[in-house]
């Protein structure tokens, strides 16, 4: 039970004890009955969570119909469904998941990473034939449990104005110890995608210290460069993966986003992320109103939006130590935006992350900038 329904079962608890006191004498009498709905509103706006939003579906006619004024609502998604052959199957004998981001991006190209970015829009949801008790608690009556999209999930819900839609985790699996971290905002396409990756992260002997580029303070502006190494031992190229697979998760996401925004006329604000902080795309109320006044263009005949011709502005430190104590090895920053879009400045990046991220990306900011361009995909 989330943390959110916890507290609000105890303020609904707390309300019937009070309401249950004063109609002492009163033999059933229920006083909690004469609660006002806003307040009730305000109650379960503070749960958020769809699921539990369900259970409440269930106490009542009233909850019910109050639950569809909800207009704060958290999706979280139980597990991920792919197409992709099990390894009992002898189509699949022998391909095991992709590990690292470089190999999930090739089974992309190859085709034989089979619709994952399709699978993130269907989430666990009970089947028709269970009781509706079974299904506000989330209890199948049989082993086979169909999928919903969020879409479908959400269509009872009359006044959202604020939704988040939380992955299991993020689509890209680096290997282990590599930071990538990205967030977009999109409106009918992409406006502006920040990412920060690392090729590994340490700790610092020294915490607290002055933060610092290969041991050299940052008193002033870095002028530095980007080694010779780079191009020649695959860090180049490890890059180009990064920036490519999250824009395509980035695109993904966007494209699953369209229905709801479209089914939804309230809506102010849409997050999509995943739980571990890979990646956020987010979008305020002027960008869903465009993206529902002009048609998504798919990429071709995969599910996802077509991104514009790009340009990009990448800084580099070798080793950055943070004040925290975090280090960050091949520290990289990714600032991109549609060729078309004039730049205005570069606040947008810099307040792109949360801390220790933030400051990270305000460090590598100051470091030389270069330039780089990316057709249509």
């Amino acid at each position: 039970m989330s943390h959110g329904f916890s507290v609000a079962v105890a303020d609904l608890d707390g309300l019937r004890s009070v309401g249950q006191d004063s109609a002492a004498g009163e033999e059933g009498v229920d006083r909690f009955d004469v609660l006002p709905d806003a307040l009730l509103l305000v109650i379960f706006n503070r749960v958020g969570d769809v699921r539990a939003l369900g259970r409440l579906c269930a106490v009542s006619r009233r909850f019910r119909d109050l639950v569809a004024h909800v207009d704060d609502v958290v999706v979280r998604v139980d597990c991920v469904v792919s197409d992709e052959p099990s390894p009992s199957d002898g189509a699949g004998a022998g391909f095991g998941k992709p590990r690292g981001v470089f190999s999930k991006l090739t089974h992309l190209f190859l085709g034989s990473l089979v619709k994952p970015f399709q699978a993130l829009g269907q989430i666990l949801s009970p089947p028709p034939s269970c009781t509706c008790a079974d299904a506000a608690y989330g209890k199948p009556s049989s082993s086979e449990v169909p999928h919903h999209s969020p879409s479908e999930v959400l269509k009872n819900f009359e006044e959202i104005r604020r939704l988040r839609i939380e992955l299991p985790d993020g689509e890209l699996g680096a290997n282990e110890g590599v930071l990538l971290k990205w967030r977009a905002n999109f409106g009918s396409t992409l406006e502006n995608c920040v990412i920060l990756g690392a090729a590994s992260v340490e700790s610092s002997s020294n915490p607290g210290q002055t933060p610092s580029f290969n041991g050299a303070s940052t008193g002033g502006d870095v002028c530095g460069g980007i080694p010779d190494a780079f191009y020649t031992d695959g860090s180049l190229k490890r890059r180009v993966v990064w920036t490519i697979s999250s824009l395509i998760a980035a695109s993904a996401r966007h494209y699953l986003l369209y229905p709801i925004a479209a089914d939804h006329g309230s809506l102010q604000s849409l997050h999509l992320t995943d739980a571990d902080g890979q990646g956020v795309l987010s979008m305020d109320q002027r960008q869903i109103q465009e993206l529902r006044a002009k048609p998504l263009i798919a990429s071709g005949g995969s599910q996802r939006t077509l991104l514009p011709a790009l340009s990009m502005r990448l800084w580099y430190a070798h080793r950055l130590e943070l004040p925290c104590g975090m280090v960050l090895n091949g520290a990289t920053l990714l600032a991109i935006r549609p060729s078309n879009i004039e730049e205005a400045g570069g606040c947008w990046a810099a307040e792109a992350f949360e801390e220790p991220y933030r400051t990270a990306t305000k460090l590598l900011m100051k470091t030389k900038t270069y330039c780089l361009e990316m057709n249509s995909f």
